[in-house]
Protein backbone atom coordinates (compact mmCIF):
# COMPACT_ATOMS: atom_id res chain seq x y z
CA UNK A 1 0.00 0.00 0.00
CA UNK A 2 1.44 3.37 -0.87
CA UNK A 3 0.51 6.17 1.43
CA UNK A 4 1.31 9.75 0.15
CA UNK A 5 1.69 12.41 3.53
CA UNK A 6 1.36 15.95 2.66
CA UNK A 7 3.53 18.39 5.19
CA UNK A 8 1.58 21.53 6.18
CA UNK A 9 -0.90 22.87 3.86
CA UNK A 10 -0.66 26.59 4.37
CA UNK A 11 -2.97 28.89 2.98
CA UNK A 12 -4.93 29.51 -0.22
CA UNK A 13 -1.92 28.98 -2.17
CA UNK A 14 -1.46 25.49 -0.59
CA UNK A 15 -4.85 24.20 -1.23
CA UNK A 16 -4.92 25.58 -4.95
CA UNK A 17 -1.34 24.27 -5.65
CA UNK A 18 -2.78 20.69 -4.24
CA UNK A 19 -5.64 20.78 -6.45
CA UNK A 20 -3.39 21.18 -9.28
CA UNK A 21 -0.85 18.83 -9.18
CA UNK A 22 -1.75 16.27 -6.84
CA UNK A 23 -4.09 13.84 -9.36
CA UNK A 24 -1.04 13.38 -11.21
CA UNK A 25 1.15 13.12 -8.74
CA UNK A 26 -1.24 9.78 -7.34
CA UNK A 27 -1.54 7.87 -10.60
CA UNK A 28 2.64 8.81 -11.40
CA UNK A 29 3.45 7.12 -7.86
CA UNK A 30 0.34 4.55 -7.70
CA UNK A 31 -1.28 5.72 -4.25
CA UNK A 32 -3.88 4.28 -2.34
CA UNK A 33 -4.24 6.89 0.24
CA UNK A 34 -3.30 10.39 0.89
CA UNK A 35 -3.27 12.53 4.24
CA UNK A 36 -2.29 15.93 4.53
CA UNK A 37 -2.08 18.04 7.98
CA UNK A 38 -4.96 21.16 7.60
CA UNK A 39 -3.92 23.11 10.27
CA UNK A 40 -3.31 26.49 8.87
CA UNK A 41 -5.11 25.62 5.47
CA UNK A 42 -7.76 28.36 5.66
CA UNK A 43 -6.20 31.99 4.64
CA UNK A 44 -4.91 33.48 7.43
CA UNK A 45 -4.34 30.76 9.96
CA UNK A 46 -6.31 27.63 11.16
CA UNK A 47 -8.78 24.95 9.09
CA UNK A 48 -12.27 25.42 8.30
CA UNK A 49 -14.85 23.55 6.81
CA UNK A 50 -14.37 25.46 3.27
CA UNK A 51 -10.58 24.84 3.32
CA UNK A 52 -10.69 20.93 4.34
CA UNK A 53 -13.54 20.52 2.07
CA UNK A 54 -11.24 22.06 -0.95
CA UNK A 55 -8.58 19.73 0.41
CA UNK A 56 -11.03 16.48 0.07
CA UNK A 57 -12.35 17.32 -3.26
CA UNK A 58 -8.98 18.08 -4.58
CA UNK A 59 -8.08 14.63 -3.76
CA UNK A 60 -6.64 14.22 -0.44
CA UNK A 61 -8.73 11.36 1.59
CA UNK A 62 -7.68 12.51 5.50
CA UNK A 63 -6.40 15.38 7.45
CA UNK A 64 -4.72 15.99 10.54
CA UNK A 65 -4.27 19.16 12.11
CA UNK A 66 -2.17 20.22 15.03
CA UNK A 67 -1.54 23.52 17.59
CA UNK A 68 -3.98 25.47 15.32
CA UNK A 69 -6.66 23.09 15.57
CA UNK A 70 -9.32 25.41 17.40
CA UNK A 71 -8.29 28.74 15.79
CA UNK A 72 -11.18 28.80 13.62
CA UNK A 73 -14.50 28.22 15.88
CA UNK A 74 -16.60 27.13 12.64
CA UNK A 75 -14.90 24.04 12.60
CA UNK A 76 -15.82 22.63 15.82
CA UNK A 77 -18.70 21.07 14.75
CA UNK A 78 -16.86 19.66 11.43
CA UNK A 79 -14.39 18.19 13.75
CA UNK A 80 -17.37 16.25 15.86
CA UNK A 81 -19.37 14.76 12.87
CA UNK A 82 -16.32 13.74 10.40
CA UNK A 83 -14.28 10.62 11.00
CA UNK A 84 -11.83 12.00 8.21
CA UNK A 85 -10.57 14.42 9.82
CA UNK A 86 -8.88 14.55 13.59
CA UNK A 87 -7.09 16.64 15.79
CA UNK A 88 -3.95 15.76 18.39
CA UNK A 89 -4.82 12.76 20.78
CA UNK A 90 -3.22 14.61 24.09
CA UNK A 91 -5.61 17.71 24.06
CA UNK A 92 -8.28 17.35 26.55
CA UNK A 93 -10.99 14.81 25.77
CA UNK A 94 -13.58 17.39 26.26
CA UNK A 95 -12.46 19.73 23.24
CA UNK A 96 -13.63 19.04 19.73
CA UNK A 97 -13.02 15.91 17.63
CA UNK A 98 -10.92 13.05 18.59
CA UNK A 99 -7.53 11.98 18.17
CA UNK A 100 -7.47 9.04 16.59
CA UNK A 101 -9.41 7.11 13.05
CA UNK A 102 -9.73 3.59 12.07
CA UNK A 103 -10.66 3.95 8.02
CA UNK A 104 -11.96 1.43 6.08
CA UNK A 105 -11.35 1.78 2.43
CA UNK A 106 -12.58 -1.44 1.29
CA UNK A 107 -9.53 -2.85 0.19
CA UNK A 108 -7.17 -2.11 3.50
CA UNK A 109 -8.17 -0.77 7.41
CA UNK A 110 -5.64 1.49 8.67
CA UNK A 111 -5.51 3.64 11.60
CA UNK A 112 -4.38 7.51 12.19
CA UNK A 113 -3.23 8.84 14.68
CA UNK A 114 -2.46 12.70 15.34
CA UNK A 115 -0.33 13.99 18.89
CA UNK A 116 1.14 17.13 19.39
CA UNK A 117 4.83 17.87 21.33
CA UNK A 118 5.14 19.41 24.29
CA UNK A 119 8.69 21.02 24.16
CA UNK A 120 8.63 24.91 22.93
CA UNK A 121 4.28 24.39 22.85
CA UNK A 122 1.49 23.87 25.18
CA UNK A 123 1.43 22.20 28.10
CA UNK A 124 -0.51 19.08 27.03
CA UNK A 125 -0.44 15.41 28.05
CA UNK A 126 2.46 13.65 27.65
CA UNK A 127 2.24 12.50 24.04
CA UNK A 128 4.47 9.54 24.46
CA UNK A 129 1.55 8.10 27.36
CA UNK A 130 -1.19 9.84 25.03
CA UNK A 131 0.25 7.41 21.92
CA UNK A 132 0.10 4.33 24.40
CA UNK A 133 -3.95 4.86 25.15
CA UNK A 134 -4.27 6.01 21.15
CA UNK A 135 -2.78 2.46 20.05
CA UNK A 136 -5.13 0.80 22.31
CA UNK A 137 -8.01 2.05 20.17
CA UNK A 138 -6.71 1.24 16.66
CA UNK A 139 -9.02 -1.39 16.36
CA UNK A 140 -6.23 -4.35 15.36
CA UNK A 141 -5.45 -2.48 12.72
CA UNK A 142 -2.18 -3.71 11.25
CA UNK A 143 -1.72 -0.12 9.10
CA UNK A 144 -0.91 2.50 11.95
CA UNK A 145 0.47 5.82 10.77
CA UNK A 146 1.32 8.49 13.24
CA UNK A 147 1.28 12.21 12.39
CA UNK A 148 3.60 13.85 15.37
CA UNK A 149 2.64 17.71 15.40
CA UNK A 150 6.07 18.91 17.64
CA UNK A 151 8.84 21.56 17.62
CA UNK A 152 12.24 19.95 18.63
CA UNK A 153 13.97 17.48 16.42
CA UNK A 154 14.80 15.68 19.86
CA UNK A 155 11.22 15.01 20.48
CA UNK A 156 10.64 13.80 17.29
CA UNK A 157 13.46 11.61 16.97
CA UNK A 158 12.41 10.42 20.56
CA UNK A 159 9.09 9.38 19.19
CA UNK A 160 9.94 7.56 16.03
CA UNK A 161 12.23 5.20 18.64
CA UNK A 162 9.21 4.95 21.02
CA UNK A 163 7.02 3.66 18.56
CA UNK A 164 9.33 1.47 16.20
CA UNK A 165 7.74 -1.41 15.35
CA UNK A 166 4.25 -0.53 17.07
CA UNK A 167 3.02 1.60 14.11
CA UNK A 168 3.99 1.52 10.09
CA UNK A 169 5.14 5.24 9.96
CA UNK A 170 5.99 8.28 12.10
CA UNK A 171 5.75 11.42 10.37
CA UNK A 172 6.40 15.18 12.01
CA UNK A 173 4.76 18.21 10.97
CA UNK A 174 4.60 21.71 12.17
CA UNK A 175 8.16 23.44 11.24
CA UNK A 176 6.97 23.97 7.97
CA UNK A 177 10.47 22.62 6.80
CA UNK A 178 11.56 19.33 4.82
CA UNK A 179 14.01 17.52 6.71
CA UNK A 180 16.29 14.67 4.71
CA UNK A 181 16.62 12.26 7.49
CA UNK A 182 13.66 9.65 5.68
CA UNK A 183 14.19 6.16 6.82
CA UNK A 184 12.78 2.90 7.49
CA UNK A 185 13.95 2.14 11.63
CA UNK A 186 15.20 -1.06 12.91
CA UNK A 187 11.85 -2.39 13.97
CA UNK A 188 10.40 -1.36 10.54
CA UNK A 189 8.67 1.60 10.93
CA UNK A 190 9.14 4.36 8.33
CA UNK A 191 9.94 8.03 9.48
CA UNK A 192 10.96 11.49 8.68
CA UNK A 193 11.29 14.05 11.46
CA UNK A 194 9.45 16.87 9.20
CA UNK A 195 7.64 16.71 6.53
CA UNK A 196 8.09 20.34 5.44
CA UNK A 197 4.67 22.73 4.26
CA UNK A 198 2.56 22.82 0.91
CA UNK A 199 2.72 26.42 0.24
CA UNK A 200 4.73 29.65 -0.66
CA UNK A 201 8.41 29.08 -1.34
CA UNK A 202 9.58 32.78 -0.73
CA UNK A 203 8.76 33.44 2.36
CA UNK A 204 9.17 32.36 5.77
CA UNK A 205 7.50 29.28 6.53
CA UNK A 206 4.85 30.93 4.48
CA UNK A 207 4.52 34.19 5.96
CA UNK A 208 5.58 37.47 4.09
CA UNK A 209 9.24 37.61 4.43
CA UNK A 210 9.39 40.96 4.96
CA UNK A 211 7.17 40.82 8.25
CA UNK A 212 9.21 37.88 9.97
CA UNK A 213 12.22 40.18 9.14
CA UNK A 214 10.74 43.57 10.54
CA UNK A 215 9.45 41.14 13.88
CA UNK A 216 12.86 40.24 14.74
CA UNK A 217 14.61 43.54 13.53
CA UNK A 218 12.36 45.58 15.61
CA UNK A 219 11.12 43.17 18.61
CA UNK A 220 7.80 45.07 17.86
CA UNK A 221 4.39 42.61 17.50
CA UNK A 222 3.61 42.34 13.58
CA UNK A 223 0.93 41.16 11.89
CA UNK A 224 1.31 38.34 10.06
CA UNK A 225 0.04 37.53 6.12
CA UNK A 226 0.44 34.68 3.88
CA UNK A 227 2.67 35.16 0.97
CA UNK A 228 0.44 33.83 -1.23
CA UNK A 229 1.02 35.71 -4.29
CA UNK A 230 4.44 33.72 -5.18
CA UNK A 231 5.62 30.52 -6.62
CA UNK A 232 4.43 27.39 -4.33
CA UNK A 233 5.81 23.83 -3.72
CA UNK A 234 4.70 20.63 -2.31
CA UNK A 235 6.78 18.75 0.84
CA UNK A 236 5.63 15.53 1.63
CA UNK A 237 6.57 11.44 1.59
CA UNK A 238 5.61 8.47 0.31
CA UNK A 239 5.26 5.36 2.57
CA UNK A 240 5.20 1.69 1.08
CA UNK A 241 3.68 0.14 3.90
CA UNK A 242 2.88 -4.04 3.80
CA UNK A 243 -0.87 -4.28 4.02
CA UNK A 244 -0.29 -7.70 5.80
CA UNK A 245 2.64 -7.59 7.95
CA UNK A 246 1.94 -3.19 8.80
CA UNK A 247 5.74 -2.79 8.09
CA UNK A 248 7.36 -0.42 6.42
CA UNK A 249 9.36 -1.34 2.91
CA UNK A 250 9.98 1.98 1.23
CA UNK A 251 10.59 5.62 1.99
CA UNK A 252 10.51 8.53 -0.55
CA UNK A 253 10.44 11.67 0.48
CA UNK A 254 8.74 14.86 -2.42
CA UNK A 255 9.69 18.19 -3.27
CA UNK A 256 7.36 18.84 -5.96
CA UNK A 257 7.14 22.79 -7.95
Amino acid sequence: MNILVLGDVVSQSGCDLIRKKLPALKKLKNIDFTIANAENSAKGNGVTPLSAEHLFTSGVDFLTTGNHAFRRSEIYDFLDSRDDIIRPYNFPASTPGKGVSVVDTGKYRLAIINLMGTMYMENLENPFFAADKALRETDGCKIILVDFHAEATSEKKAMGHYLDSKVSAVFGTHTHVQTADECILSGGTGYITDLGMCGPGDSVLGVKKEIVIKKFTSLMPQRFETADRNECFINGCIFSVDEKSGKCIDVERINLF
